[in-house]
């Protein structure tokens, strides 16, 4: 930041003008010599002729950041379209690394209790054919 816009920016914020800075302290011979020494002939050599001295806070409300949440969320409220299933599985697909840790985790199969498909009546009914009891 130039020092002319640093001074701008500083006269904005600077205190009401009912106060004063004191003048006449232990450091006003030295700072009176300062401003005498910036005012030489010759000038500041990095400026430009013409050249207009912008506002700080114009430019920091030029550029600070905009939220555009509510622009992005009515935008895609707006369209109702879904994609098909299949469509969207390839492009995640696609997007996906080769890597193991970019897979996604495979899916296991859930296991059936284990249970006998017969009845009690079946072994029964097979008992008799089998082995002949009644």
């Amino acid at each position: 930041m130039s020092a002319s816009l640093l001074r701008r920016g500083l006269e904005l914020l600077e205190a009401p003008a009912g106060r004063q800075r004191g003048r006449g302290g232990p450091g006003a011979a030295g700072a009176a010599r300062r401003r005498k020494r910036a005012a030489a002939p010759g000038g500041n050599k990095a400026t430009v002729k013409g050249r207009v001295v912008k506002s700080a806070i114009e430019e920091y409300h030029k550029k600070k950041a905009v939220n555009h949440l509510r622009a992005n969320l009515q935008y895609m409220l707006k369209g109702r379209f879904v994609a098909n299933k299949d469509v969207t599985e390839q492009v995640l697909a696609q997007n996906r690394g080769r890597k193991s840790k970019d897979q996604p985790p495979k899916k296991v199969a859930k296991k059936k209790p284990e249970g006998t498909v017969f009845t009690e009546e079946d072994f029964r009914k097979f008992e008799r054919e089998y082995f002949g009891r009644p």
